[in-house]
């Protein structure tokens, strides 16, 4: 199983934002930029828990998913 990502670092959630925002057609301001990389460094941590989960090569997902 491949380790998960490592967590970004401030350098690292800037080179996201600039790489992603003109692929999504996005403007962000000076001023939302720290913000902006704060949120992509928690998604960045929430995924890395997602592929950090261990699953069997047969898992496959629920047919019906019931609260």
């Amino acid at each position: 199983m491949p380790s998960p990502p490592i967590p970004l670092d401030d350098e690292g959630a800037h080179a996201v934002i600039d790489a992603m925002a003109p692929l999504l057609g996005l403007a962000i301001e000076t001023d939302w930029r720290g913000a902006v990389a704060m949120n992509v460094k928690t998604v960045a941590a929430a995924a890395g828990l997602v592929l950090a989960f261990p699953l069997d090569d047969e898992a496959e997902p629920a047919p019906v998913f019931r609260a």
